[in-house]
């Protein structure tokens, strides 16, 4: 294997390893916030590694320039996704799981 090849295997796996952990932090974490959380930071990394993976294959021509245009788009339309899902969710009412208390907010003084 060259180097290239390597290179495109690490960045593969490594896709493949943060999709799993957004797999796995939509099956265990709790709520839509902590959810959406996993999903769009993990699963947003690993999508951007596998397909940069998958340009270091393809090496320089019209085929990589296609994945790069795949790259932009989904660095740009995950985050707004998950922006947009977590909006909806607050304008519905949905309150964060779990432990909520902030110790550093004090209720008093009206800092929210």
């Amino acid at each position: 294997m060259t180097p290239l090849e390597y290179l495109a295997a690490v960045l593969v796996i490594g896709g493949t390893f943060f999709g799993l952990v957004a797999t796995v932090g939509l099956l265990r974490l709790p709520g839509l916030y902590a959810r959406l959380h996993a999903a769009s930071k993990s699963d947003t990394l690993g999508s951007v590694l596998a397909v940069a993976g998958g340009a270091v294959v393809l090496g320089v021509g019209t085929e990589s320039l296609k994945l790069g245009f795949l790259l932009v788009f989904l660095l740009l339309t995950s985050p707004t996704a998950a922006h947009a899902i977590a909006r909806s969710g607050q304008e519905q009412g949905v309150e964060p799981a779990g432990n909520v208390d902030a110790p550093w907010i004090d209720e008093e003084e009206g800092d929210a």
